[in-house]
């Protein structure tokens, strides 16, 4: 399996990868793998899934993340993701918050890694598309050396096609999940040796990877990275992950970026979505530049009154100043 297809990845977020989202980062970047929220197995089975886990052909690749521990439900919703069109399936086996726990998923499961791996060989037996596993390092007073070892060991055995781990720690009691993506430590050796210690499995990491520079240096020492809310709040970032394939942006600077989503706004509205839905997503494409303020405030005020139109983005991006990507970070900075 050609391992370049995880080199640069942008985060499964709750609230945040929604559909919309992941169409404007399609925008910014033509290679970058997009990931969904994380939806659970019952969600898919008993929800309207053409609201949930429904696609624009144009985000390609694009990942359906779920959440959940039954090997059977997890086999018939990869199926389900599979007639859908996705690219890859991803079980989620680190968030931290109390309703996953309650829903004995998420990290609470590395502390059962041949459950997980029960998971990863049944949706393997139902899809042809890669299945692969977001984990965290370990929970609460695990070794996180042992622990990782033995989730990717198992995972290995199971048919995995590819780890992503998000180097910290996760502690199921003593921290909420906001703390959980902060407070403790990352571990970015720990995951260096667990690549040369299973060099044929491609392994991503996620945590802390905020600038383009430093996926770079990362990339030197394992398959991919995986970007999380520096993409989402400061997407400018995206327009420099092309590069990273040896192909420049798609577009010179981040208006016209926001420019090319017009005719997407256009047809969202025409099915009743609000414009809010999708220009919230855009708040950080201009981060410390002059009248980004202005710009967010507009957004912010504007696009959210009933009746808004598409014209309320071009309204905002007249008051900002526009800068290529490298102005940007050098701003930003």
């Amino acid at each position: 399996m050609n391992q370049t297809r995880w080199r640069f990845c942008v985060a499964p977020m709750m609230d945040w990868t929604d559909r919309h989202c992941r169409f404007f980062h399609r925008l910014m970047t033509r290679h970058a793998l997009l990931y969904t929220e994380m939806v659970t197995t019952g969600a898919v089975l008993n929800g309207d899934r053409a609201r949930l886990i429904g696609f624009d052909p144009a985000e390609h690749p694009v990942a359906l993340q779920l959440g959940g521990s039954d090997p059977a439900a997890l086999a018939q919703c990869a199926r389900i993701g599979g007639d859908f069109g996705y690219d890859e399936i991803n079980l989620n086996v680190g968030c931290p918050s109390d309703r996953v726990q309650e829903g004995r998923f998420g990290a609470c499961l590395m502390a059962e890694p041949k459950l997980v791996g029960d998971c990863v060989a049944a949706m393997k037996a139902a899809v042809a598309m890669p299945v692969t596993v977001k984990c965290r390092i370990g929970i609460d007073d695990q070794d996180p050396e042992i622990a990782l070892e033995a989730m990717t060991a198992t995972m290995a055995a199971a048919g995995v096609d590819a780890l992503i781990v998000h180097a910290r720690k996760a502690w199921l009691s003593g921290l909420s999940p906001r703390e959980n993506r902060d407070v403790p430590p990352l571990d970015y050796e720990l995951v260096f040796r667990l690549k040369a210690a299973h060099p044929n499995l491609p392994i991503v990491l996620n945590g802390g990877v905020n600038t383009i520079e430093a996926a770079r240096e990362h990339l030197q020492k394992l398959d991919g990275v995986m970007m999380g809310r520096a993409a989402y709040q400061e997407p400018w970032r995206l327009l420099q992950v092309d590069p990273l394939y040896g192909e420049p942006a798609p577009f010179a600077s981040p208006r016209e970026a926001a420019l090319a989503l017009n005719p997407y706004i256009e047809r969202a509205l025409s099915r009743g979505v609000r414009v809010h839905s999708i220009t919230r997503h855009l708040h950080g494409l201009f981060h410390a530049v002059p009248g980004a303020r202005a710009y967010r405030r507009h957004l912010a005020t504007v696009a959210v009154k009933p009746g808004a139109c598409a014209e309320v983005l071009a309204e905002a991006l007249a008051l900002v100043v526009d800068r290529a990507p490298h102005e940007a970070q050098t701003a930003a900075a």
